[in-house]
């Protein structure tokens, strides 16, 4: 942080002297997540900085800032920078760069790339928004399975620099169909005469162009791999996904979903650079829906008002049966998603969890209904709270805490189950979202075993 202060002092002060020239030299000399510290830092002068910076350190700092400040600084570049920058930047970051465009603005910039880029733009841009398609970079390395290893390394020597990477080379057809990719390190290791085809092991793994990215996040972590090949639906090889671009996609779901998980609709933008107004309406969007939920549980107290009236205890242990039904409700519904977004889980699997669950919430709620018999009775010794009929409400919160879990565990997994069925995000079934409906239907629950054991004693 101290250097962080050093830092920005110094630039103030090139910057106060007019010092271009030395201000140029300090930002080259500069890793580049310190120039991007400097610009959240200083952001009236992120724009001179990436117009003092050279070009190649411009771009790399451009592409690793989030888009409003992208935004923000684009609009008060230069056109010729504009023009630099845009043409320069890597095809899927400036992909991603455009799609966050207004459309008349991405055809403004579209028409100042080269005529080779333009047509790469418009390719990538052709994809759906959260398809692989917009991820993906052609810059990657083919070779043939005839080649021999001595070929390849010429082949990487002239054309390695233009690739996003060459830790992976894919081997494709002549009708440019892929057939399998190879590590470097097989490539290296291999004598100079060996062709190709002798190192394909035939364990392809590939993304189609069409994927959503979420499902992309899932395969790389789950082969461990740097980058990835994807193809259309006749195997053609379009381009690759690299991992860089992967950690994006997954930062920015995880974001998603844990705002989800708080009862509010996904920020597209930092906290701190959203409008209080438009805060407002993420947020009041839940919280009506949630409000209407709570409307059900006052309607069921006031349906069973007559039974309060007739035995006040009842509602003082109302907060131990919701809460513990909402837990366990929030607590299967968060594994539930964790499981789906990790790929460990899918729509197939619902009956294996629904039995999983159903057997879980009936030991869980065993275990809280012993809870709540030992209280009620260990109460009643010491202060004969509960009167002569003690034995029979505490019988009344052991059924209902069962009950209310086991429906709480059945409810919060099979929630994302059926939002996933109907092509929603499953992280919508978010803790105060079951804990609310579990709530309304929990106090059914209570107000039953009350009325079926305490009929003609207490009510």
């Amino acid at each position: 942080m101290e250097e962080l202060e050093m830092q920005v002092a110094q630039v103030e002060q090139l910057i106060d002297e007019n010092n271009r020239v030395g201000l140029e030299d300090f930002l080259n000399e500069l890793n580049i997540s310190d120039v991007e510290e400097l610009i959240d830092e200083l952001p009236e002068h992120g724009a001179l900085f990436l117009e003092t910076l050279h070009l190649k350190r411009a771009v790399n700092v451009f592409r690793i800032l989030d888009f409003p400040t992208q935004e923000r600084i684009f609009k008060k570049l230069s056109a010729s920078k504009i023009r630099e920058i845009i043409n320069e930047m890597p095809p899927d970051d400036r992909t991603s760069f455009f799609g966050e465009l207004k459309g008349d603005v991405v055809k403004r910039l579209i028409i100042m790339l080269s005529p080779e880029e333009r047509k790469e733009a418009l390719s990538l841009l052709g994809y759906p928004e959260d398809s692989v398609g917009r991820l993906m970079t052609p810059d990657y390395i083919t070779v043939k399975a005839h080649w021999t290893i001595s070929r390849i390394l010429d082949h990487i020597r002239r054309y390695g620099n233009a690739s996003e990477t060459i830790d992976v080379l894919y081997v494709i057809d002549s009708d440019g169909k892929l057939m399998d990719d190879i590590r470097i390190k097989d490539i290296l290791l291999a004598e100079l005469d060996t062709m190709v085809g002798d190192l394909i092991d035939n364990r392809l793994i590939s993304l189609n162009a069409n994927d959503p990215q979420e499902d992309a996040v899932n395969v790389f972590r789950m082969n461990n791999r740097v980058a990835l090949p994807v193809i259309d639906e006749q195997g053609i090889m379009l381009g690759i996904v690299t991992i860089d671009d992967i950690l994006w996609v997954a930062n920015e779901e995880y974001t998603e979903d844990m705002q989800r998980f708080g009862g509010t609709e996904a920020l597209d933008e930092p906290y701190l650079d959203v409008s209080v107004l438009h805060l407002v309406k993420k947020r009041a969007g839940w919280l009506v829906v949630l409000f209407l939920g709570q409307l059900l549980t006052a309607t069921v107290i006031e349906h069973f008002e007559a039974q309060l009236m007739s035995a006040v205890i009842l509602f003082a242990l109302m907060p131990l049966i919701m809460s513990s039904g909402g837990n366990s409700g929030s607590q299967a519904s968060t594994l539930i998603i964790q499981a789906m977004a990790l790929g460990e889980v899918s729509l197939a699997d619902w009956w294996r969890v629904m039995k999983r669950e159903i057997l879980s919430g009936l030991a869980l709620g065993l275990i809280l209904g012993t809870l709540g018999f030992i209280r009620i009775a260990t109460w009643q010794f010491f202060t004969d709270h509960y009167g002569e009929h003690w034995f029979l409400i505490a019988l009344v919160v052991s059924f209902s805490l069962v009950g209310v879990v086991l429906w709480g565990s059945l409810t919060g997994s099979m929630l994302p189950f059926i939002l996933r069925k109907m092509g929603a995000d499953p992280a919508s079934s978010s803790a105060p979202f079951v804990s609310t409906l579990v709530d309304v239907t929990g106090l059914i629950i209570y107000f039953t075993f009350a009325t079926l054991l305490l009929s003609g004693v207490l009510l």
